[in-house]
């Protein structure tokens, strides 16, 4: 579908926003932990004589690598997406909608879990996904509802 001629709605360009500094930090993180990783299994322990520490941080090291590869894929896939809302682009909608969906949930069980915080979580993911959800926004992604007849 192709997006509506309708201007962009600003809550829409926040999160897009939201979505490159989001995008950045995996960025950054994945590498910092992608380095770490494979710095840290060439590092000697103080004991020469603790064999099993060297294949431990060789696990770490594996770990740590596999995490930043992941989270520096999520960080392009944060720009594609961001790129996606700022140009109206209807799978961006359905993408940033199905994360939010997701980030809701893992929020309620997060505060069922005890961590109290994850209600700013769930607040911010039920807020996005409200906000996809007005008529105007949904007309911006040529989301509108089509009548049957």
């Amino acid at each position: 579908m192709q997006p509506s001629s309708t201007s962009r709605p600003m809550g829409v360009t926040i999160i897009a926003i939201l979505n490159i500094i989001s995008g950045i930090i995996m960025l950054a993180g994945g590498t910092g932990l992608a380095a770490a990783g494979s710095v840290l299994p060439t590092m000697t322990t103080i004991n020469p004589n603790a064999g099993g520490q060297m294949a431990l941080t060789g696990m770490l090291g594996a770990g740590a690598v596999a995490v930043g590869a992941v989270l520096i894929i999520l960080g392009i896939i944060s720009f594609v997406v961001a790129w996606g809302l700022l140009k109206g682009k209807g799978w961006a909608w359905t993408v940033t909608l199905i994360l939010s969906i997701i980030s809701f949930i893992m929020g309620i069980i997060s505060v069922a879990g005890g961590n109290v915080g994850g209600i700013v979580n769930v607040i911010i993911s039920g807020v996005v996904i409200y906000y996809l959800y007005r008529p105007y926004v949904k007309a911006y992604f040529g989301k509108t509802a089509t009548s049957m007849i």
